[in-house]
């Protein structure tokens, strides 16, 4: 069985020191110098409710901030976060397909349940669809069966929708036990709860090593729901590109990996998503940026890593 991965430090900087010594030499296709993944989360229908039996209501990651509602709906969350499948998502693939460029979709399994086109146009537009858990909620004080119940239930939701089971998991608010949950279910190629590098890395457990690609928040739409955060588009255009333009610096030595995550509710609005026009502008023409799925970036990381 694997060992917790979610170790003591030593074996964290153990299993860190391993993946720098991998990637020695490692250089991504074109000779580029920084992997770039934008990351589609599907959640909407998947957040807490009390309809689905949940103490309280959402109150993360929208355009209203508010305090949960114990015991009750909050029609204003749940509005907002219908935004995101009546209208956002639609948006934000049309760009995608309109610029022919590659994501991944961190899904839920509920909300591919709830809404299945969802996973159709995926699947049609050549997209990765990782597993985002079975719904968007907070996994630290879920028993670990259920937890483990739940991989098994989005992987299989995952497979009958899209035809292909997930390479990639990524819960976001994890138990100390999610990755070790998802190392005894087996199957997945990496997996991205991690924001401790800017280069995916190995970890070693019982059985051999695993694969981390790190995901980050800096850069992520959902900083236009925090404060502080992103107020306008143009705020987010320009930390954007100054992070992709010091890691490519950085990618002339060492390879990057960097990620723009996305929400449908988010940046699906018409005011951000121009803003994402003006970054997809901004890369069409480098040669040192290979835009790819994550399932492809941990292909050639373990094809090519020592």
């Amino acid at each position: 069985m694997p060992a917790l991965i979610h170790g003591d430090m030593a074996e964290r900087l153990a299993g860190l020191q391993g993946g720098r010594d991998a990637s020695s030499g490692l250089r991504w296709p074109g000779n580029a110098h920084v992997a770039l993944s934008f990351v589609l989360n599907i959640e909407e229908g998947s957040e807490r409710n009390v309809m689905d039996g949940d103490p309280a209501s959402e109150h993360l990651n929208s355009d209203m901030r508010t305090e949960p509602w114990t015991g009750m709906r909050n029609p204003v969350i749940e509005s907002h976060y219908e935004y995101g499948s009546r209208v956002g998502v639609w948006r934000i693939l049309d760009l995608f397909r309109d610029r022919r460029l590659p994501l991944t979709a961190f899904a839920t399994g509920q909300a591919l349940e709830r809404i299945p086109a969802i996973a159709e146009r995926l699947v049609v537009d050549g997209h990765e669809t990782a597993a985002h858990g079975w719904r968007w909620i907070d996994y630290r004080d879920v028993p670990p069966e259920v937890e483990a119940e739940h991989i098994g239930r989005t992987v299989e939701t995952i497979r009958r929708l899209t035809g292909q089971a997930p390479r990639g998991w990524y819960t976001g608010r994890i138990s100390t036990n999610t990755r070790r949950l998802v190392l005894e279910h087996g199957g997945f190629t990496y997996d991205s709860d991690a924001y401790d590098d800017d280069s995916p890395y190995f970890l070693t457990h019982s059985s051999g090593r695993h694969l981390v690609l790190p995901y980050s928040f800096d850069t992520n739409d959902m900083r236009f729901a925090s404060s502080p955060g992103f107020d306008t588009g143009r705020d987010w255009l320009d930390y954007l590109i100054d992070s992709l333009d010091v890691m490519s610096r950085e990618g002339a030595l060492r390879p990057r990996m960097m990620s723009v995550g996305l929400h449908c509710r988010l940046a699906g609005r018409p005011g951000r998503i121009r803003a994402l026009e003006r970054f997809m502008d901004h890369i069409a023409d480098r040669t040192d940026v290979w835009i790819a799925r994550r399932e492809d970036i941990a292909r050639h990381w373990l094809e090519h890593s020592a």
